[in-house]
């Protein structure tokens, strides 16, 4: 299928997509994908490969919400992300604000962590020089970022810090991807599919040219699973045990389907969590604390019947396949199915 024409009006001499157009793909000096190696972002990396865009051409830029911690994102997750880069031949940087979201969450009268980023060239550490603050709370269930600060705070907020801090940005023009589905919730239905980065200084005087794109924002479910299909590529186990959505494994988001099964897989990362309820003294529900909403859920079947899936999902070294063939290609248990996390 040939690449949709771009149409030809600008706004401050960029060239705007219409609805339903891409952008100039082969005009971009650099095009990254915030990766998080769920299906919406495999989808998107899929799209751009179909589109012509050469594999190493690719960045994938995956945040490790816990940095080096174990509470809130799916350990086997980077080791699958790393053989599937490998697979495709993208290349990927990890990136996180250091402590991670554990960090912010207990901090207590000190500035907000630094962020490190990987670069073509090394590891880079920004930041950390703010006033000093108190958290000491969860991130809240709310589309208001400012009080659900674990999306901005351990994500786009690190993302910021590695394209504004990093020469090879500057007098360039970059691509950055995001795979946002207008179907996942009204919110996200009112996002722009193209629009300046927040981490765009084309007027400035370093011409940072950063465009925002989210090509799949009007595609169904369906059609992210059938790309994925067609190119082979194995979902990461949380779709395998029931998991609708590649959210963090404990995401303040979680249904009481959820928070049942994270106490089955897990027992002693969800008593952390309970515990920190107990010492804010303020639940990550307003209306109920996680063991009542875990009281009123259902474990998930596929994780009673695949143990050994569990066990994978929650080790920190990735082993199996994250390529098939299109005959042998399996729809995941929770495709279609419950999909609790982010609005």
């Amino acid at each position: 299928m040939s690449m949709v024409t771009a149409s030809l009006s600008s706004r401050q001499g960029t060239v705007v997509p219409e609805p339903g157009e891409i952008p100039d793909l082969a005009g971009y000096d650099h095009v990254i994908i915030a990766c998080s190696f769920g299906k919406d972002s495999l989808a998107s990396t899929l799209h751009l490969l179909e589109k012509g865009v050469a594999p190493q051409r690719i960045e994938w830029w995956h945040h490790l919400v816990d940095d080096d911690g174990d509470v809130f994102d799916w350990p086997h997750v980077p080791g699958y992300g790393r053989h599937l880069a490998a697979a495709l031949g993208v290349r990927l940087y990890f990136s996180a604000r250091q402590g991670g979201i554990v960090r912010e969450m207990l901090r207590e009268n000190t500035p907000t962590a630094p962020v490190w980023f990987d670069t073509p060239t090394g590891r880079v550490t920004v930041g950390g020089k703010g006033p000093p603050n108190t958290r000491r709370r969860f991130p809240q269930v709310s589309a208001n970022l400012s009080v659900r600060w674990c999306s901005p705070y351990a994500k786009i907020m690190v993302a910021d810090g590695a394209l504004r801090n990093q020469a090879r940005f500057s007098h360039a023009r970059t691509l950055f991807v995001t795979g946002e589905r207008a179907a996942e919730s009204a919110n996200r239905a009112r996002y722009a599919v193209f629009e300046r980065h927040r981490a765009d200084c084309r007027d400035g005087r370093i011409r940072r040219h950063i465009d925002h794109w989210r090509p799949v924002h009007a595609w169904s479910e369906a059609a992210v699973w059938q790309i994925l299909r067609r190119h082979g590529v194995i979902p990461p186990l949380p779709y395998q045990l029931g998991f609708g959505r590649l959210s963090c494994l404990t995401c303040v988001f979680m249904s009481a389907d959820q928070a049942a099964t994270l106490r089955h897989m897990d027992p002693d990362r969800f008593a952390r969590l309970c515990e920190w309820e107990r010492a804010f003294g303020c639940t990550i529900r307003r209306d109920r604390d996680l063991g009542t909403l875990a009281n009123g859920g259902t474990v998930y079947g596929p994780v009673r019947q695949h143990p050994d899936l569990v066990r994978r999902a929650l080790c920190h070294r990735w082993r199996g396949r994250v390529l098939t063939s299109l005959e042998q290609w399996v729809l995941p248990a929770g495709a279609f199915g419950e999909s609790a996390g982010p609005v």
